[in-house]
């Protein structure tokens, strides 16, 4: 996806204006990339989770759920390596005395190259039509061949370094490529320094011994710290998984992007415990299954791509990303991991507790490898958001902005709307609102004109707007206006509970 910051900008402002994300303490001009869910947007989350959680533990008879909580023993991430090895490599801007991670000033460049190709692919698919074969020209078009091959030559050096822990020599890369701070225009650049990237507190009063503990900056460690107890309380038996979500915390010092890369955010974590040797195979199940989870929300292939990655975090042999396309480009939505034995060695070995599993068939003890696929909660919303936000020009010459978002999905489900304020109308609306309202989110509103109401709804993404009129009174049918074709239909009032209930069905 080529790069479009006029379109994100339009989605931000959007998502404001109708009351999806706000910017966190706004009142006191806010908290930087820290932000609030508003009325809309904590009803499309939690549908987003709620899908996540049916799909991952209600659907799976050999998966369970879990909640730990957010402050742990401060060994937990001795063990888990956070506390030594959780950093980013930061480097300072000496005249706008701007703070940077080094890594992500080089990966922007290396999307620039990427946009470059899409651009290229993009022409020759207009001048070609459908006689061209994509594959083809991104293998022998000469300019696209530069393009990648330079971008494959600066990702090797970029993971080489980070991999060494070689700071000097990646702060060389950044002045060969010329890359410039985006607010002084200069290159006069700091060394390369680690930033770790745990918020830290006390826990306890400061006269009673008090100790130093970790908002944690990932779910996963309280779902191997649990495996014990629920594997035993479970009588869960080998391959099965725990699934998580819930708040994770990181001190990102360069947050940014809307709520792609926040300070305070959520995700989404399924650890799946398997038999050392069976870890691929369960690697490759998953990346399929998360694929198909992706797609079932109605958005197109071709939003999605697989990311290998180059450079292997220290607890894994495998490791993906699902990328999704952004107007900002592509970007990581959720990473597919095979953690091996790494984590759960690692707390019996800090812990002293023999943290393994008797399998019976092979009549042997063993520590399980896991494999792991984590999700930004966050960032599949603006994925939703992104993709839904629509932008129409209707026949009649007349423009709308529409989020085309998966009814199953949608924040709220149906708007009751009364025709006018007056004859009766609102009550018998208010009588379908609260007959609807215990199976499905609704809204009800009689302010303004039909017409602008109907703009309002299909601004938020509502599917279906009922509007009551007069002739509801006396053969209780009311019309039911779709949002995507706009198409009004006149249907009885007992019809209408099954109609949206057929359209929230129709999500895979």
């Amino acid at each position: 996806m080529a790069n479009n910051e006029e379109l994100f900008k339009k989605i931000i402002a959007h998502a404001k204006e109708y009351g999806f994300v706000f910017p966190s303490s706004e009142i006191y001009d806010g908290l930087a990339a820290v932000y609030d869910y508003g009325q809309y947007g904590v009803e499309l989350k939690n549908n987003i989770r709620e899908y996540w959680w049916k799909s991952m533990v209600q659907h799976h008879e050999n998966i369970v759920g879990l909640d730990s909580a957010i402050f742990m023993h401060p060994t937990v991430w001795k063990a888990s390596g956070h506390v030594d090895a959780f950093n980013d490599p930061m480097i300072d801007n000496k005249d706008s005395k701007k703070r940077y991670r080094a890594d992500v000033l080089v990966e922007d460049y290396i999307a620039k190259l990427d946009d470059k190709i899409s651009r290229e692919v993009d022409k020759a698919s207009r001048r070609f039509g459908d006689a061209f074969d994509r594959e083809m020209f991104l293998q022998t078009n000469p300019r696209v061949i530069e393009y990648r091959n330079e971008s494959e030559k600066i990702r090797s050096r970029l993971y080489s370094s980070l991999a060494n822990n070689e700071l000097a020599e990646l702060r060389a890369l950044i002045e060969e490529l010329g890359i410039t701070c985006p607010i002084s225009g200069t290159r006069n650049w700091t060394d390369v320094r680690q930033f770790n990237l745990m918020f830290s507190t006390q826990m306890g009063s400061l006269g009673d011994g008090a100790g130093t503990v970790y908002l944690r900056p990932e779910t996963a460690q309280g779902i191997f710290v649990n495996y014990l107890n629920v594997q035993k309380t479970g009588r869960m038996k080998i391959p099965f998984g725990i699934a998580q979500t819930g708040k994770a915390f990181r001190n990102e010092i360069v947050a940014r992007q809307f709520v792609f890369r926040m300070r305070e955010f959520e995700q989404m974590e399924l650890q799946f415990f398997v038999r050392p040797g069976d870890e691929k195979r369960w690697f490759e199940y998953w990346k399929e299954e998360r694929m198909k989870w992706h797609l079932g929300m109605g958005i197109p292939e071709h939003y999605y791509r697989f990311h290998e990655h180059e450079k292997l975090a220290h607890y894994a042999n495998a490791a993906f990303d699902i990328e999704f396309g952004f107007p900002i480009g592509y970007k990581e939505l959720e990473g597919i991991h095979s953690r091996t034995d790494f984590d759960l060695t690692s707390h019996q070995k800090f812990s002293g507790r023999k943290i393994q599993y008797f399998d019976p068939e092979l009549n042997v003890s063993y520590v399980p490898y896991v494999v792991e696929t984590s999700i930004g909660l966050d960032r599949t919303f603006m994925a939703v958001l992104s993709y839904a936000y629509t932008e129409e020009k209707l026949d009649d010459g007349s423009e709308r902005v529409v989020l085309k978002i998966m009814p199953f999905l949608a924040p709220i489900k149906a708007a009751v709307l009364p025709l006018i304020k007056k004859d009766g109308l609102p009550e018998k609306a208010m009588e379908i609102f609260d007959r609807l309202k215990f199976e499905y989110m609704c809204f009800y509103e009689e302010k303004d004109s039909i017409g602008r109401r109907y703009r309002r709804q299909d601004a938020i993404g509502t599917p279906y707007c009922i509007t009551i009129d007069h002739q509801t009174l006396e053969d209780q049918t009311v019309t039911i206006r779709e949002r995507d074709t706009m198409i009004q239909e006149r249907v009885h009032t007992d019809r209408i509970s099954g109609i949206i209930a057929e359209k929230i069905a129709k999500r895979n």
